[in-house]
Order: C-alpha cells, then sequence, then structure tokens
C-alpha cells in the first residue's frame, strides 16, 4: 500500500485478502486489474502495489480459495487470470461476517461523527 498520501490508508494484514477474493467473486481477473479495481472502488482511496499483491495472490492461490490460468489481457499482453474457488467463496463469507462485526465494535468505541 503507498503510505506517502495522507489521503490513503494502509490495510490491516487479512484485509487485501478480504478485498481481492471480493473483487474476483464478479469474475476473472489478472493482478493488475485486481489492483485497478480495488483502487477505483475505494476511490483512490487504497492503492495496492505489486509488491503487497502478487505475494497476495500467490498465498490465496496456495490455500486453494483462488485458481489461476493463463490468458491474454486486453492490451494483448500474456497474463495470469484469477478467478475464485468454491473455497474462496466460503471464505469470503466468513471473512466478510468477521470484518462487518469488527467494523461495528470499533464504530461503537469511536461514537458518532464529531463526538
Amino acid at each position: 500500500m503507498a503510505t506517502q498520501d495522507p489521503g490513503r490508508i494502509n490495510l490491516l494484514q487479512g484485509t487485501l485478502d478480504l478485498l481481492i477474493l471480493r473483487t474476483l467473486l464478479f469474475g476473472p481477473q489478472h493482478g493488475q486489474g485486481v489492483a485497478r479495481a480495488i483502487q477505483r472502488q475505494s476511490e483512490d482511496v487504497l492503492l495496492v502495489d505489486h509488491g503487497t499483491l502478487y505475494p497476495a495472490l500467490q498465498r490465496l492461490e496456495s490455500k486453494g480459495w483462488i485458481e489461476a490460468e493463463w490468458g491474454t489481457s486486453a492490451n494483448n499482453r500474456r497474463a495470469r487470470f484469477y478467478k475464485i474457488t468454491p473455497a474462496g467463496r466460503k471464505q469470503l463469507m466468513q471473512e466478510t461476517g468477521q470484518w462487518r462485526k469488527l467494523a461495528t465494535a470499533i464504530g461503537r468505541v469511536l461514537g458518532p461523527e464529531g463526538g
């Protein structure tokens, strides 16, 4: 994650895995496409750099949560395309529930905006 821009936020460990799985829920994507989707959906708050993204993709693949196969990108380059597996979908559901529970609890501790 980029740390220079104060408008950007570093991800907690494990959060990137959740965001990758969520992104792949909408269909197969190559690595750069995953990073762009996360950036776009977060309205440029979250930037995923290559040094963080590709180890996370390898980790998810080794856990059996995603699969990869070679294909051709939109700009006619060879790229690995990743897709979520049934085990990845199950993991996504579990982690989403846990993350929402955590976010709600932190919101309670922080209190209302401006408070």
